[in-house]
């Protein structure tokens, strides 16, 4: 089993995210948006040649690799009508990136889905098989986020994305069921559940994502909590993973500090390296007890 967390969760500069790994004793991060030092933040498959080499560089001077890419593919900031090319020129950025970080994993979606959809047109699949085969011709896995996306909308859908997809593998997000429709059968929709989604897909994960949230009907959203304190069912699932034989990647993504996907959610790298350090060091308690009760 290998512990990690999204990076910039920890902080936006490079040298953020390498510290709070440092303080954790860990070594890999999942790697998202990244700013090094006279470059803009972006993702680490678009930022410039000359940026990405600094990145390299001061990966191997403190000995910590990039389990997986936290990519921009097919995400929720697109939608099946942003022209393909966009995807397939991240895609063939991403891949010699990986191979040069000797980095297995990348993170991808499935586009937003229309404000009404219920099911995943054709061009969907066609499109996620089409960039799951380019990662797999190159020994990579692409594994999908249940998040914001058509492969999101259901534990059906997903199923239904992986059984059209042959190859593709899950990472499975402990909060993102509890503020995601449960996009099946009429309106009004209710919210999912993260249990039953876990259960479906749990044959399919190759990398678990520990978020934990309370849905606050007040404000019809979210509120973050550390692991294990929220609705994400964040133990159970822990436990059912490790009784089932998981030994893969666990990655953290706190959320309590700042918000990735919103724009109005901002923090200062140290705000967000000493929460981040705080959540990881929680989880790693959570989960010494949760072995502690399997033993």
């Amino acid at each position: 089993m290998e512990l990690m967390g999204i990076g910039d969760e920890g902080g936006s500069k490079l040298e953020s995210q390498i510290k709070a790994t440092k303080e954790l004793g860990w070594k890999w991060i999942e790697m998202r948006g990244v700013e090094v030092e006279g470059f803009p933040k972006g993702n680490l498959h678009d930022i410039p040649d000359a940026a990405f080499d600094i990145v390299e560089a001061k990966l191997k001077e403190n000995d910590i690799g990039i389990y997986a890419f936290g990519s921009t593919i097919m995400n929720w900031g697109k939608t099946i009508e942003t022209p393909f090319a966009v995807t397939l020129d991240e895609v063939k950025r991403c891949i010699p990136r990986m191979k040069r970080l000797g980095t297995k994993f990348v993170r991808v979606m499935s586009f937003k889905p229309e404000e009404d959809a219920d099911s995943i047109p054709q061009a969907v699949f066609d499109r996620v098989k089409e960039v799951t085969d380019m990662f797999l011709a190159e020994g990579l896995q692409p594994v999908h986020e249940n998040c914001m996306n058509y492969g999101g909308m259901s534990w059906v859908a997903a199923e239904q994305l992986v059984e059209n997809v042959p190859g593709l593998k899950w990472v499975f997000d402990t909060a993102n069921p509890i503020f995601n429709s449960d996009r099946r059968g009429p309106k009004p929709w209710g919210r999912q559940d993260p249990w039953e989604f876990w259960q479906h897909m749990k044959p399919h994960t190759a990398h678990i994502h520990i978020k934990d949230c309370t849905w606050v009907d007040a404000k019809n959203d979210a509120n973050y909590n550390f692991p294990g304190e929220g609705q994400g069912r964040v133990r159970d699932i822990l436990k059912d993973a490790f009784a089932s034989g998981y030994d893969a990647g666990i990655s953290i993504e706190p959320h309590m500090v700042v918000v990735f996907h919103d724009a109005n959610s901002t923090a200062s790298d140290e705000d967000t390296l000493r929460n981040y350090v705080e959540y990881g060091q929680r989880l790693e308690k959570l989960i010494g007890e949760v072995k502690a009760e399997l033993a």
